[in-house]
């Protein structure tokens, strides 16, 4: 026989280790499991109660539910109770066990006896299946408008399960329900407006059925709010707080959007306002549910600054978890009526230095918020001193937002330019990698600016060189702006703001020097670094011109490639007659667009290429626009590795990806259609419009001046070396595409331009050997009523290498297709050439077509087929479309 539940607890207790606690927990077990084989039927609700003990420590006691299930049929209370009781934590609503026990609770919700009722329903409430709540909803229906008040409000929470589980019963019990709110017991009436709120919740169209019971809730509330004391309610002085938090926020549901009803609630909601006792926590949730149906619903404006008042009064609290509420509801009705939540500015700001991190960070947030042009400079000195002992993990969140609204609320620009630098001084490296390229986009914005600037930088960077976002700040501004800064202040424009600091060119140099050698400098702080003494040499004077050049000399060898191929290509620099020309100052620097999200991924844009300061000629500018715009671009849909073109300036560190590619300089984007021709002069712009015609957009630099680094001060590292060195190393790469044959015109020898349909078209020896496969048709896309067809040909019986397609579309829907794009991408051992659609609007029911013309090279023709992933951009009815489809073509092409 199994010992009592006692005595089970006792021996568990007593246990000194995990093991000798399973042992005893078997035992038992196998005890309660003997006992349920003999049908011991005065043990079995001993032997649930311990079963549901060894549940509460863990252990699997799906056994024991059958004898769960024999104890509910039970005539005796005392059986029901613990049948039910284990009902409900050893099953659940997915346990077919359940149905077994529908009839047995369907029977005891209608039991005379109340107890037996009360559990049945307790059980119902807490484990019913969405089966069971349609089979017992009528029982439900019935017992809600029981004579006992305490069977009525266990029948109101039992509803709100049947609604969860079938919302279509809804329209049963919203009758019953108006009846329960006129009833005297507190209890039933706050499990009414519970369901009520379900309701409301769950479908918002029911709302309007109680429209109408504003008033009575109006006066439940104010009785309860006049009322003396009542003992059986009160709670810490106030009466019955439970029943008037959901009676407020019922309210709040029943007042949003209606004028109405929101004029009906502003007498009570002052009233609660006015009159709860805000000094015990009882009295704090009434009035933080004021706050929240006053601010939601549409009330008086004077009502809504008394409850921006008690959020302020909250903020005085020395519980923090009311301060933190009332700072979280501030920061969602700041919008609301922000001159009321300006009148507690300074308990705001006093809240950064709470020691609970989470008010610092919900002050944060509220002061932001709080930012204008009138409070810019104290509400920004205040933050500025909270980011001198922000924890480390505030600090890069807090920098960004400080650079937001500094940028959007400064005064005027010089004050925005100090406010940064101080930022960036107090938070070291903690700063985010927009807040440079931000600065740096100020400062050659703001060109009245520059002197003031390079001078502030150039002070910070004597006292401190250990902070790399500011020293490449500095290093950048030196680069561009160092003749300003070693200039006579003195023989500066009235216009030009300086701080008269008189700067020696070698006392610059020493700042870089030092920046070079020291333990803490990064190699992204000295690329900046070889970048500015590269700029410099084009500004000093030629006594510092040796220094300059004997530093940048010394990074040659480097260890690190591209320091060593920076330091080259400046090298090589000195020689050219060109120099100052290339090095310079920047134009203004547009503040850039943030790419594209395409699946959660940045896909880097394509940045448009540079002009040169010398003017093109008309026409051989409308040549290669027209060479160019024939090349389709890679889509931000492709899940292919896309590589950002050179930089129009600025000292942004993205290149070391390139030097790590390997073979695979070339990226996909490159390989596949080609980069945007990059103008430098007329006599290198054939090379450029060359390399655009065969999709060698990443060689672009034939003269060892390599482009692919984006910090290249300006973007001005471009091909500069002779005519002879460009056609020379061009032919050797031409060499690697397949011998391609340049003939330059015999009228203009320097702009070597191949005509349009020999672009895809080199000679293969190899191929002329194959037979030439005949014409196909085919279709290879076909959803929402767009049909597209290839039309594939070998064009050169001497070269099946190139391939035509003509790609036919077609609209078998009933409504036009507009703005219709087609794009495509290949393999890199494909090359593609596509054209313009001859139409971006397709006619219904087959009433007219679509072509468009692509021409692909395949570099292994015979080995690997041609493969088309395509991406189609269209309407239908207003209604946008996009797919990605891949169409494959036969073998034999």
């Amino acid at each position: 026989m199994s010992s009592k539940l006692r005595d089970l607890i006792k021996t568990v207790r007593s246990c000194k280790t995990a093991a000798e606690e399973r042992s005893q927990i078997a035992k038992e077990s196998a005890l309660i499991r003997t006992a349920m084989k003999e049908e011991d039927i005065e043990s079995r609700q001993r032997n649930v109660a311990k079963l549901l003990y060894i549940h509460m420590l863990g252990y699997p006691t799906q056994f024991g539910q059958m004898e769960c299930l024999k104890l509910i049929v039970s005539p005796s209370y005392a059986d029901k109770r613990i049948g039910y009781l284990g009902l409900m934590l050893l099953l659940d609503e997915k346990q077919e066990v359940l149905l077994l026990a529908t009839n047995c609770i369907r029977g005891d919700i209608m039991n005379p006896n109340q107890f037996i009722v009360g559990v049945s329903l307790c059980a119902f409430g807490n484990i019913c299946s969405t089966a069971m709540a349609r089979d017992i909803s009528p029982e439900i229906e019935k017992v809600i408008s029981h004579s006992n008040p305490y069977i009525r409000k266990k029948a109101a929470l039992c509803a709100i399960r049947v609604l969860r589980k079938v919302p279509d019963l809804t329209e049963n019990y919203i009758p019953k329900i108006k009846a329960l709110l006129s009833e005297r017991n507190h209890a039933v009436i706050l499990t009414a407006l519970t369901l009520i709120i379900e309701i409301c919740e769950m479908d918002s169209t029911q709302i309007i059925h109680f429209k109408k019971m504003v008033p009575q809730l109006v006066r439940i509330l104010k009785s309860l709010t006049s009322s003396g004391y009542l003992p059986e309610h009160d709670i810490g002085g106030v009466t019955d707080p439970f029943l008037q938090v959901k009676i407020l926020r019922l309210l709040r549901i029943l007042g949003q959007n209606d004028p109405e009803a929101s004029d009906a609630m502003n007498d009570i909601l002052a009233q609660v306002s006015t009159n709860t006792d805000s000094t015990k926590n009882v009295g704090n949730a009434i009035l933080y549910e004021c706050v929240q149906t006053i601010m939601t619903i549409e009330s008086e404006n004077g009502l809504k600054v008394m409850a921006i008042n008690i959020l302020g009064r909250f903020l005085l609290n020395r519980d923090n978890n009311i301060r933190y509420v009332a700072l979280n509801t501030l920061s969602r009705v700041v919008n609301t009526d922000i001159q009321a939540v300006q009148r507690h500015r300074n308990t705001i700001v006093e809240c950064l230095k709470d020691p609970d991190v989470s008010i610092r960070c919900r002050a944060l947030d509220l002061i932001y918020s709080l930012v204008t042009e009138s409070n810019i400079r104290v509400l920004v000195r205040e933050l500025l001193n909270f980011l001198l002992i922000a924890d480390a993990q505030f600090k890069s969140e807090l920098v960004a937002k400080l650079c937001i609204v500094t940028e959007k609320y400064a005064p005027n620009k010089r004050w925005q330019i100090d406010t940064i630098l101080r930022v960036m001084s107090i938070a070291g490296n903690f700063i985010p990698d927009e807040v440079p390229s931000n600065l740096i986009q100020l400062i050659s914005s703001t060109p009245e600016l520059s002197s003031y600037a390079v001078q502030k930088l150039y002070l910070a960077l004597k006292q401190d060189i250990t902070q790399q976002p500011l020293t490449q700040v500095g290093l950048w501004c030196i680069g561009e702006y160092g003749d300003l800064l070693v200039a006579d202040k003195s023989q500066l424009p009235k216009d030009e703001e300086g701080l008269s600091l008189n700067v020696s060119e070698q006392a610059v140099i020493d700042i870089i020097e030092s920046i070079f050698r020291h333990a803490t400098t990064t190699q992204a702080t000295r690329q900046y670094s070889l970048t500015s003494l590269a700029k410099l040499s084009s500004r000093f004077s030629q006594s510092s011109l040796q220094r300059i050049k004997t530093m940048i000399d010394n990074y040659k060898q480097n260890i690190n490639l591209e320091l060593q191929q920076r330091a080259c290509e400046y090298s090589t620099l000195f020689d050219f007659d060109k120099k100052a020309s290339i090095l310079d100052r920047m134009p203004p620097i547009e503040k850039q667009e943030e790419s594209p999200h395409v699946g959660n991924k940045n896909i880097p844009t394509q940045t448009p290429p540079q002009q040169h300061y010398n003017q093109q000629p008309q026409q051989q500018q409308q040549q290669s626009q027209q060479q160019s715009s024939q090349f389709g671009s890679i889509l931000d849909g492709l899940d292919s590795p896309t590589q950002t073109s050179a930089n129009s300036g600025g000292n942004n560190n993205n290149n070391n990806n390139n030097n790590k590619q390997g073979g695979n300089a070339m990226s996909l984007l490159e390989d596949i259609f080609g980069s945007a021709p990059t103008p430098t002069s007329n006599n290198n712009n054939n090379m450029n419009n060359m390399n655009n015609n065969y999709g060698m957009g990443g060689m672009g630099n034939m003269g060892g001046m390599v482009n692919n680094n984006n910090n290249n001060m300006g973007g001005m590292m471009n091909n500069n070396n002779n005519s002879n060195n460009n056609r020379s190393q061009a032919s050797a790469l031409l060499d690697i595409m397949g011998d391609l044959q340049l003939t330059p015109t015999p009228t203009q020898q320097p702009q070597q331009q191949q005509p349009q349909q020999q672009a895809l078209s080199p000679t293969n020896q190899s191929s002329v050997l194959q037979p030439v496969p005949q014409p196909l048709t085919f279709l290879v896309y076909q959803k929402h009523g767009l049909n597209i067809s290839y039309e594939c040909s070998k064009p050169q019986p001497n070269n099946l290498s190139l391939t035509n397609i003509n790609m036919v579309i077609t609209n078998t829907g009933s409504s036009p297709i507009t703005n219709f794009s087609l794009q495509a991408a290949v393999p890199k051992y494909l090359k593609i050439q596509l054209l313009a659609p001859s139409s971006t609007v397709i006619p219904p029911n087959n009433s007219g077509e679509v072509t468009q013309v692509s021409k692909v090279l395949n570099s292994q023709q015979g080995q690997k087929p041609i493969l088309l992933r395509l991406k189609l951009d269209f309407q239908i009815n207003g209604q946008p479309f996009s797919d990605v489809p891949d169409t494959p073509l036969p073998s034999l092409f």
